[in-house]
């Protein structure tokens, strides 16, 4: 159930494509909406006989002596009072309980509509978001669709009701001028309050904007913790973070003052209508064409109708504020994601065989990356690319998992287009280190079991012990269930690292792909990482992206890029003897070596 339509247009002008959201969820508990329903008429029913029975009381009393007026009639005019008041509270409660599982339900779809969506989005759009922003905005979002689907079905629609009633008893009772003066009042409220409420959606939104900004600038601080302290820029966050909330400060002080324009002006209409009313019910009553019952009756269902009459516009207002914090929201779910899955894809599992880049060629933002290039890893071999920096190198993995696609050319797993695959199948076939390993805030235990979620304990412990991980586990205090903090922050880049490679082992796909997968270990601990890697991958296909060389010197084959183009290929002692970029680098890194 993924919602489509989302808010755009002029600042102020309402989208009502928005409210064909509620219709699904509506429909999903049919029967608990029908009592609801059922309930909330029962309930204005008896909040519009409330007065009638205040009427009779008046008059009863009005009627007799005092002493009299204490039996039978009054007792039980008192009584049947407070039971319909009671019966209308309790009806509302009910009406409420039951409707709870509808609006809770539509939160939960809509919460999960979207972070599904999120993980369908491209990298790109990954790049650029801003976490604090966007967390802010789906909360309000989904907040904002509960709030429109309670108060447009229990609150406007219920009050529109009761206002049609109320003019029509004044009017079959009481003559038109009191229909009209209720009718005229009404209008004018609910006009005013539109107006009003247009007027100040942009102080809304402002106001929203400036909220996203001052969360995303906290949460992106805190995420860099460690760079705040490094260049000891507490005080340059601190002035930004203040800046942020200056903005929110003043957006808030005109949201406030708007808010201050439209209550006092919504205050002078209810106060007018209702002095004409008591004015002119009070003239009736010493022209005797009234009673005093007749008095209190006017009084009362004014009174109660302006009550739900002042919260529609209250519940407009914040209408329009939920529109306004939901359009983000809807906005996120308009974008379709560059790359998916293409009609009559392959969903299950292909023949696992030589892994082939063909003519590939890739441009991003109009920036050649990759140009033709064209090489094979036979299946079982492994294959290593290196190159100067900005070569193309990591691209070549995004674009193995299609992260993003070749603008030309081909990459095909045992001879099928990578094209012609779904995501997921694909996506299974290949387990990867990346270069910079981003952990969950967890224990040790569940990042490594990531890797496999159903594995057992036998085959993670299996998994930590080809990473090398063992013996640092068990030295902790915790152990297993140490927590590694937020982005693994507790654990160094080495011990991170060697936790991403216990997911790649566990995760016995067909492809390992590593991508700087020792870059931050010590040459001790690498050496002996390189040595399980080697046995794990027996039976594999290996990729490999190195920057440092020594770590490839055993690859079957090395392939060797130079701006986006191979310039060279072969085995190591071949590309030695060669001379080129290889032997180049080679002896650059000899030397670096040497020298510390």
């Amino acid at each position: 159930m993924r919602p489509s339509a989302y808010i755009d247009g002029p600042v102020g002008k309402l989208n009502w494509k928005v409210f064909s959201l509620l219709i699904p969820y509506l429909f999903e508990f049919k029967l608990r909406v029908a009592l609801a329903m059922t309930c909330l008429v029962i309930a204005k029913l008896a909040s519009v006989g409330l007065p009638f029975i205040l009427k009779d009381l008046v008059d009863t009393l009005s009627a007799v002596d005092a002493q009299k007026a204490l039996i039978a009639a009054p007792i039980g005019l008192v009584l049947a009072y407070g039971a319909v008041r009671f019966l209308n509270v309790i009806i509302g409660e009910v009406r409420d309980t039951l409707f709870g599982r509808v609006t809770e339900r539509a939160m939960r779809r809509l919460g999960l509509a979207v972070f599904e969506h999120l993980h369908r989005l491209d990298l790109d759009f990954h790049l650029e978001r801003r976490t604090g922003g966007l967390s802010r905005d789906i909360e309000r979002g989904t907040s904002g669709l509960s709030f429109l689907m309670r108060f447009m079905v229990f609150n406007i629609a219920p009050t529109l009701l009761e206002i049609t009633l109320v003019i029509g008893i004044f009017f079959y009772q009481y003559g038109i001028a009191f229909s009209l003066i209720t009718f005229a009042a009404v209008v004018a409220y609910i006009g005013y309050s539109i107006m009003a409420t247009e007027w100040r959606t942009e102080f809304v939104r402002e106001a929203a904007r400036a909220d996203s900004l001052s969360n995303t600038r906290a949460i992106d601080s805190l995420l860099n913790y460690e760079t705040v302290k490094y260049f000891n820029n507490e005080s340059y966050e601190s002035k930004r973070y203040d800046e942020a909330l200056a903005g929110w400060e003043s957006a808030k002080r005109k949201n406030r003052l708007s808010l201050f324009a439209l209550n006092a002006g919504q205050a002078l209409i209810i106060a007018v209508a209702m002095t004409a009313m008591m004015g002119l019910a009070a003239y009736e009553v010493t022209q005797s064409t009234m009673t005093v019952g007749d008095f209190v009756l006017i009084n009362a269902f004014m009174m109660q109708l302006f009550i739900p009459l002042n919260f529609l516009g209250f519940v407009y207002r914040e209408i329009r504020g939920a529109l306004a914090n939901i359009e983000r929201m809807f906005d996120i779910l308009d974008k379709q994601p560059k790359v998916v899955d293409t009609e009559g894809v392959h969903t299950k599992e292909v023949n696992v065989g030589s892994l082939k880049f063909e003519e590939v060629s890739f441009q991003y933002n109009d920036r050649p990356i990759l140009q033709g290039v064209s090489f094979e890893v036979p299946l079982g071999k492994k294959v290593a690319v290196v190159g100067d920096s900005g070569a193309g190198k990591s691209t070549l993995i995004k674009l193995l998992f299609r992260f993003y696609d070749v603008d030309r050319g081909c990459i095909s797993i045992n001879g099928q287009n990578i094209k012609a695959m779904s995501l997921q199948s694909l996506r299974r076939l290949i387990a990867i280190v990346p270069q910079d390993t981003v952990l969950f805030n967890d224990t040790l235990y569940a990042n490594i079991r990531y890797g496999r979620p159903e594995a057992t304990q036998q085959q993670i412990e299996h998994a930590a012990k080809v990473a090398h991980l063992t013996e640092f586990i068990e030295s902790l205090p915790d152990k297993w269930q140490t927590k590694v903090g937020e982005r693994g922050l507790k654990l160094s880049g080495g011990e991170k690292q060697r936790v991403s490679i216990a997911r790649a082992v566990l995760k016995s796909a067909p492809f390992l792909v590593f991508d700087e997968a020792t870059s931050s270990l010590d040459s001790r601990s690498e050496q002996a990482i390189l040595n399980a890697l080697r046995d794990a991958a027996k039976g594999h296909t290996s990729l490999v992206v190195a920057h440092r060389l020594s770590t490839i010197i055993d690859a079957d084959m090395i392939v060797v890029l130079s701006q986006g183009k191979v310039v060279e290929t072969g085995h190591h002692t071949q590309l030695i003897n060669a001379g080129g970029l290889y032997s180049h680098l080679w002896r650059i890194q000899n030397e670096q070596s040497t020298t510390n």
